[in-house]
């Protein structure tokens, strides 16, 4: 027998058991994004290295250790991609989507990080994005806040999260307070880990949100970012604030919330829970007004969030026991005897037709009606369909109820009836 080959660490199959939940999950979401009015957007799984390290900052963990990069055969550097928005960023400029335009997106695919494999946190992971161009006021940051909220409630798990909300300001206030937090640091640079020694200097900020549970105790006493914000920045947040309480949506102010990439500004936040462990964001997003014109568009304002799907998935699972799921199949039609194959095959595409929203499955593969019934309760059908010679004479079909055993015999239209008043 040849060797197996088997899946790439961190990277995994989605069983035929467990894609129900995520269809559950991922149906929501479309629903709950499209009823405030946001279109779908697609971008490549691949794209130009410098798009990332522009976008997401040379000097952070995802560009220094975590993005998976080739040279292809025309020498070029290329990356599969890590996050989406800035792919969603280079569409747009690239289409013309983005200059004195408002535009409100969203996308849904694989992303790609070589870290550390661990429950919810994987090589390969799905994830849902929200963009939104052109807008700059705070109630734009309220609106997908309120979003997410909705979302939470559609899926059972808004008592198991909570949001976190902090304002890191524009890039000038932040300099002003990158300064002093290395001043800071530097007074106490024996106590700092090697990981944090080495981002005081490159990515100070990133030092607020370490798990060093010491170091996180010396930060009680570190300079403030919120002292540091500018006056529209403090206005902006002070806005969006009261927007959230008129709307009554619990936030606790978290002042070393600071997001993991470079292009944040102004607002930034995160839904987090502690029903995972130690991992806790489930969604994570803010402002990045700089972004667009980083990346060679014309200046444009934007905010956005990005969730993973697994760790959703994973939650929904934990806390919400009563989700919902759609047997995949409804029916399963059964035949034996001559010519009984081709009428339930033909039954079967003619209750497509007439009953779009059911699923149906044919039997294939002959057996007798044991075995057949066999394999429908195994499917986990509700009802099965059968046709032997004596039904094809009469033009009747047996409909029964594989829960009950309960069975009648009808004419095929009369089952059609049937069956739209049982679904």
């Amino acid at each position: 027998m040849a060797k197996q080959i088997q899946a790439i660490r961190g990277m995994n199959d989605c069983l035929p058991n467990e894609t129900p939940v995520w269809q559950k999950i991922e149906g929501t979401i479309k629903r709950v994004v499209a009823s405030y009015g946001y279109s779908e957007i697609r971008m490549p799984l691949v794209e130009m290295t410098p798009l990332f390290c522009r976008a997401i900052g040379e000097v952070t963990d995802v560009v220094e250790k975590e993005m998976y990069t080739f040279e292809d055969r025309n020498g070029d550097s290329l990356t599969l991609r890590p996050e989406g928005t800035a792919s969603c960023v280079r569409a747009g400029i690239e289409h013309g989507l983005l200059y004195n335009q408002e535009q409100r997106l969203w996308y849904i695919g694989p992303m790609f990080r070589h870290e550390r494999p661990q429950k919810g946190r994987y090589r390969q992971f799905h994830q849902v994005g929200v963009e939104v161009f052109g807008l700059q006021g705070p109630d734009i940051d309220a609106e997908l806040i309120m979003m997410t909220a909705r979302l939470w409630r559609e899926l059972g798990i808004a008592d198991h999260v909570r949001l976190e909300l902090n304002s890191i300001g524009s890039l000038e206030a932040r300099a002003n307070y990158r300064t002093a937090l290395i001043a800071f640091l530097e007074q106490h640079i024996d106590v700092l880990d090697e990981d944090c020694k080495r981002r005081m200097y490159t990515n100070p900020l990133r030092v607020l949100d370490t798990k060093n549970a010491d170091i996180q105790a010396l930060l009680n006493d570190a300079p403030k970012l919120a002292d540091y914000l500018d006056d529209e920045s403090r206005d902006h947040f002070n806005g969006l604030c009261a927007l959230l309480d008129a709307a009554g949506i619990a936030y606790t102010l978290n002042n070393r919330l600071v997001r993991g990439l470079d292009y944040y500004n102004r607002t930034v936040f995160e839904w987090v829970t502690e029903s995972l462990g130690s991992q806790g964001t489930v969604c994570g997003g803010g402002r990045y007004d700089g972004l667009v014109e980083q990346l060679g568009g014309h200046a444009t304002t934007s905010v956005g969030f990005a969730m993973g799907l697994e760790r959703l998935v994973l939650l929904v699972q934990t806390v919400n026991q009563s989700i919902e799921i759609k047997n995949p199949v409804d029916i399963y039609v059964v035949s034996a005897g001559e010519g009984t194959l081709t009428a339930a095959m033909c039954l079967a595409e003619n209750l497509r037709d007439l009953l779009p929203e059911l699923n149906i499955m044919t039997h294939c593969g002959g057996g007798n009606f044991k075995k057949q019934f066999k394999r429908a309760d195994k499917v986990g059908a509700q009802y099965a369909l059968v046709l032997g010679e004596s039904e094809i004479a009469t033009g009747q079909v047996v409909l029964k109820n594989l829960h009950t055993s309960d069975q009648e015999t009808l004419s095929q239209d009369a089952a059609v009836a049937r069956l739209a008043t049982l679904f």
